[in-house]
């Protein structure tokens, strides 16, 4: 067992001031997570994933994790038992949340229903959970020290413009090496991965009630357009209208500010 491994009996709920973390553990089960209010960052050893409100993570049993609050956010959970995977996964996931099954999360973790209530209720979970879908909200974090020093500029300033060539030359490594082994590491290209960093910082931005124009720059966008289009190709709408609906499932045209 895990030095680390917290025991849990049922569903959780949790708030979690803008910043609060939860450092690393695990579970003995498979676990849903999912941020009623607000956006988690969820930490694995193969990367990070950012949730945001209508999407949860998918954490099975025996991966160590960590999370932290990106604005004021209230944590719910869910556990299974470890033989209990309606998708199928191996591997942390970012889902999908519709409506009803945000509404059996929220009544699973506000209360304590009674025995046939509550199974009744998981039954659901679970029919919902095997039709969601999964969305590319991870970046993969090197392992490689002079890759690491690379994600770490960034990470602290993702609009810093440097091409990998100025970069490598803080890592200590050249442009073609650092492009061989982002591939081989993180499953993407530089330009790939930068861009993955940058749209997670969004997501944490417009969570903190920034304008688009303003994350727009923070994130190292060219201009208000360009981010909004990468947003729209991501995540099937734009940061405005993310911003504005908890569904954020419909997406809208314009500059939204």
């Amino acid at each position: 067992m895990s030095e680390n491994r917290l025991i849990l009996t049922g569903p959780t709920r949790r708030p979690l001031l803008p910043g609060e973390s939860v450092d690393w553990h695990d579970h003995d089960v498979n676990q849903l997570c999912y941020p009623l209010h607000g956006i988690l960052e969820v930490a694995t050893p193969l990367g990070v994933w950012i949730v945001p409100p209508h999407r949860a993570a998918w954490i099975p049993a025996a991966v160590p994790h960590a999370h932290r609050a990106h604005g004021p956010t209230e944590m719910r959970t869910l556990i299974f038992p470890a033989a209990t995977n309606p998708l199928q996964l191996d591997r942390p996931t970012v889902l999908a949340v519709d409506p009803l099954l945000r509404e059996v999360i929220a009544a699973l973790t506000a209360e304590d229903p009674d025995p046939p209530q509550r199974r009744h209720l998981e039954r659901v979970a679970l029919d919902r959970l095997r039709r969601v879908s999964e969305l590319p909200l991870c970046l993969p974090w090197p392992r490689d020290d002079r890759l690491r020093t690379v994600a770490r500029i960034l990470a602290d300033d993702p609009a810093d413009p440097r091409p990998l060539a100025d970069l490598g030359r803080a890592a200590g490594a050249g442009e073609r090496t650092l492009s061989r082994l982002f591939r081989a590491e993180t499953g993407m290209t530089f330009p790939q991965w930068r861009a993955q960093l940058r749209l997670q910082h969004s997501l944490a931005l417009l969570a903190g009630g920034e304008s688009v124009t303003a994350v727009a720059a923070a994130c190292g966008f060219p201009t208000p357009s360009a981010f909004i289009e990468t947003f729209r190709k991501a995540l099937g709408t734009t940061p405005g209208r993310y911003r504005s609906s908890p569904l954020g499932s419909a997406a809208s045209s314009g500059l939204e500010m």
